[in-house]
């Protein structure tokens, strides 16, 4: 029904507003006594064997949500009746912002991806720490922690430290995003003494609280073998907890979109299908080269359940859905699931 008759009907709008009015839409159905049970009999598979245990978390299956979809932690707990095992809120950065300037996220319907330079809009720390309040822990939640786009190389750490703080008590886990390619200024995040300093001060706050979080780094498809070397490296020193592989690519080859529609898209970052190869790639490389020494949530370009497997026989531990939720509908969750259960 939803490839069929649902897609078809929203892909008519643009897709900002079709975001806006799918989360009003889910939230208004959801307030119907039977609906939630209705989603969570017909979308949720329940097994123990589908049960995954990392950095001391137990995840009720390996497929969760992307960050990047419910930035506000607006809808978490409705989204969990579709059957995610964990759903990760952001990138929260300390103060609201607005982004950058529409139109600003764009379908490539042709190659089944999207474009995206949405610039970390999101209504800030207070906003999401509210939200988070109402929490029903029905599933794991992840923090996407960032930095405002105003903030100077010199304050980077602290916003990052201030969302970690301020968060630390209402998320399971946190992910530090250094590799969005829709900010600017990124350079400094890229940089390999940086990041250990940064990782560590991180850390140290962490390690302040009465409980521990998990803290993961997600890192760009785009690096070359020498740049996730780096990485592995980077894991060792800092013993940070894992790396999600990967973000959105900067990348436009091997592209069905016209070149003509892809100059006049302009820059962000792409997702969907044309980095399904890539992002295995990635994730088969540092799981390979770090002789498996750290865990890996493997994302991008997961449209099937071929596309899962492949990821998760690359060397993830666990994968999580962006687009591909976008264009197959949430019925991919259960089904992913499904297939998983075949290959124990």
């Amino acid at each position: 029904m939803y490839k069929n008759i649902i897609r078809p009907f929203l892909f008519l709008f643009d897709p900002e507003k079709v975001h806006y009015f799918t989360f009003s839409l889910i939230a208004f159905v959801s307030k119907i006594p039977f609906i939630q049970n209705l989603f969570r009999s017909f979308y949720q598979l329940n097994d123990v064997r589908l049960e995954r245990k990392l950095f001391g978390l137990t995840f009720k299956n390996p497929v969760g949500l992307a960050a990047g979809f419910d930035k506000n932690a607006v809808l978490y707990n409705e989204l969990a009746n579709f059957g995610f095992g964990f759903i990760e809120i952001g990138t929260v950065t300390p103060k609201a912002q607005d982004g950058n300037p529409k139109k600003r996220l764009f379908r490539l319907i042709e190659d089944t991806g999207i474009i995206n330079r949405m610039g970390f809009n999101n209504k800030g720390l207070k906003s999401v720490i509210e939200q988070l309040k109402k929490n029903k822990h029905q599933v794991i939640i992840g923090g996407n922690i960032g930095k405002n786009t105003q903030t100077i190389p010199e304050n980077y750490t602290a916003d990052y430290l201030e969302c970690f703080e301020e968060l630390h008590p209402f998320v399971d886990y946190f992910v530090l995003n250094v590799s969005c390619p829709n900010v600017g200024s990124h350079a400094k995040l890229n940089d390999k003494d940086y990041l250990i300093s940064f990782i560590t001060a991180c850390q140290k706050l962490n390690n302040e609280q009465k409980i521990q979080k998990p803290i993961l780094l997600k890192i760009a498809p785009d690096l070359n073998n020498h740049q996730l070397d780096e990485i592995i490296e980077l894991v060792a020193v800092t013993k940070i907890d894992g790396v999600i592989a990967s973000n959105t690519s900067t990348t436009r080859e091997n592209l069905k979109t016209s070149k003509v529609e892809i100059k006049k898209i302009g820059f962000g970052g792409l997702s969907g299908k044309p980095i399904t190869a890539q992002s295995t790639k990635v994730i088969k490389y540092l799981s390979e080269n770090s002789k498996k020494s750290f865990p890996i949530i493997g994302v991008g370009g997961i449209h099937s359940e071929k596309d899962a497997l492949e990821k998760i026989n690359a060397g993830a531990d666990l994968v999580q859905l962006y687009t591909g939720f976008i264009y197959e509908g949430p019925s991919l969750i259960k089904r992913i699931n499904k297939e998983i259960l075949k290959h124990i």
